[in-house]
């Protein structure tokens, strides 16, 4: 997996503006996956980053790479409590619910509708999408958005601007940990 994918695909998560990002990689050896993932998380780590391998097929992978303390925060809300256990996370733990969520992923073909809880979606459009048509949304942008419109665009443009400058940082030159943020 290369720096430039994980910059471009995860800077709002490296920049801390995000819990967590899907990323998805293409890949000619599992072993040599598993290694990179393994030299980002040793890299990474001491700056609150995770990378975990959710899915695999012949010769793509769906990497998670979140920030676990802003995963337990995001956790913390009543309303993505509420959803959590809804579909069977033991939100206490949010740990295990990762492993759960990458288990759903495993086991179906299509995408568990809560995963965007584990992006820093809100759960307000968390739930609009799972209990409306997708077509129903105010507006569309990393997310469907049934909620607070205006917040979202602003959240949108905030992710986009992010990943342009740090994509601009790292083809001058800047090193991966110098673009992450410490949580």
């Amino acid at each position: 997996m290369s720096e430039e994918i994980l910059v471009k695909y995860g800077a709002p998560t490296l920049a801390g503006l995000k819990t967590g990002n899907l990323i998805s990689v293409s890949y000619t050896s599992k072993e040599q996956l598993t290694n990179d993932i393994r030299k980002l998380n040793m890299r990474l780590g001491k700056k609150g980053i995770r990378l975990i391998p959710m899915r695999h097929s012949d010769s793509r992978a769906l990497i998670y790479v979140y920030r676990p303390e802003h995963l337990r925060r995001d956790f913390a809300s009543n309303d993505s409590v509420e959803l959590l256990e809804k579909y069977g996370y033991p939100h206490l733990h949010p740990e295990k619910c990762v492993v759960l969520l990458a288990d759903k992923l495993r086991k179906s073909v299509d995408f568990p509708h809560e995963i965007g809880l584990f992006l820093s979606y809100p759960p307000e459009d968390v739930r609009g999408f799972i209990e409306n048509k997708p077509g129903s949304c105010k507006c569309t942008g990393c997310w469907k958005v049934y909620g607070d419109e205006q917040k979202a665009l602003k959240t949108f443009a905030k992710y986009q601007k992010c990943t342009d400058v740090y994509c601009a940082m790292h083809n001058n030159g800047a090193q991966l940990e110098k673009l992450t943020i410490s949580s």
